[in-house]
């Protein structure tokens, strides 16, 4: 009876909605760690990173007020990025290392700083400012139309199905929703973080530079680009969506919890390999992870509508992504052995066939 009563329930406006909203903290934490895979290298520490940022937010924030409580959590989140950044680049240990250690050490730090127990904010007004960052509703049906409008012209102008059919797809799901149409303000704050991010990778220097730092550092410092000063602002960029998506946590509850977030970098990793980013460097695109983030919690909330039991959700989600990135792999393979005769066979057909009887 589950199973007949979940696809209805699923399809809700208020249920996609859903899914949104609790994808949007790994999905923001997920666009920076794209920026970082790009470069070459990744952060284990963002979790951490995001619990210390709510930590600090949630202890200050009755002291000091929201607004100086959030910066305070900012600054030290991009301290501990720039931090992780530095040891990586000057010192020269491996990026895995460093933050490992760093995960490991800044979770020690919050058990410090919430002596071990839960904290809560409990003044009233402070508390209404949290929720109402958190928490407000945002109508997007025209703006969803409107993506979904530019996405088919895009598509129709550079002759990409792939495109339009996006589009369209957008367009049928504001057409499903409704026009009462909304979703919580962390949907909004990750759609314009992932809009910001993709525009300077795609239209920018700095985002070409990016690319090509992971591609070949080497060639990239060679060629005159700040191999060094790229590295770095990567990593304080994911200790900067660690640290806001921290905030959002702790405005969300109100409270936070010495174990919160607690491997969810390891999800924020995931969603980025579903959206076929490289762990080597070189490749990879904000908008696939955000999209990856979406399948993973699509995937967790379907479980939860047709009452699948957690051991069996972890079982298919660690599937999905190991077959993601098998896929990605292959079809890596296949395109680099296709590349490889087409670049050989011109200077094949261009060398000179000696006469008859000549030496070779």
């Amino acid at each position: 009876m589950a199973q007949a009563r979940g696809l209805p329930n699923y399809l809700t406006a208020q249920n996609l909605g859903n899914i949104g909203y609790q994808a949007s903290l790994v999905g923001i934490m997920g666009v920076a760690m794209t920026v970082m895979l790009i470069t070459g290298a990744f952060d284990l520490s963002v979790a951490s990173v995001a619990a210390l940022a709510a930590a600090i937010l949630v202890g200050l924030a009755p002291q000091i007020g929201f607004p100086l409580a959030a910066l305070a959590a900012l600054i030290t989140a991009a301290g501990i990025g720039l931090l992780n950044g530095a040891i990586v680049q000057f010192v020269g240990i491996n990026a895995f290392i460093v933050t490992l250690g760093t995960l490991t050490a800044v979770r020690g730090l919050v058990l410090v700083l919430t002596d071990g127990r839960s904290l809560m904010v409990e003044r009233a007004d402070t508390l209404a400012q949290m929720l109402a960052f958190e928490s407000t509703r945002v109508p997007v049906f025209w703006a969803l139309l409107l993506i979904a409008a530019a996405l088919c012209a895009l598509g129709l102008t550079r002759r990409q199905p792939l495109v339009i059919g996006s589009g369209i797809v957008v367009a049928v799901l504001a057409l499903l929703a409704g026009p009462a149409f909304s979703v919580a303000a962390p949907v909004v704050y990750l759609a314009i973080f992932t809009a910001l991010v993709w525009a300077v990778l795609k239209f920018t220097v700095i985002g070409r530079n990016i690319y090509a730092v992971g591609g070949n550092a080497e060639a990239a410092r060679l060629s005159g680009i700040n191999v060094h000063a790229y590295k770095l602002g990567a990593f304080i960029l994911s200790g900067l969506a660690a640290g806001f998506a921290g905030i959002l946590f702790g405005c969300r509850l109100g409270a936070i919890n010495p174990t919160a977030l607690q491997g969810t970098e390891l999800t924020v990793i995931a969603a980025a390999i579903l959206g076929g980013t490289s762990l080597f460097g070189g490749a990879g695109s904000v908008v696939k992870t955000v999209v990856g983030a979406l399948l993973l919690f699509t995937l967790t909330n379907g479980f939860n509508v047709l009452n699948l039991g957690a051991s069996y959700q972890g079982l298919i989600e660690g599937v999905v992504v190991i077959a993601a990135a098998a896929i990605y792999t292959i079809g890596g393979e296949r395109k680099r052995t296709r590349r490889v005769p087409a670049e050989a066979s011109p200077v094949l057909e261009t060398m000179p066939v000696p006469p008859s009887g000549a030496p070779v």
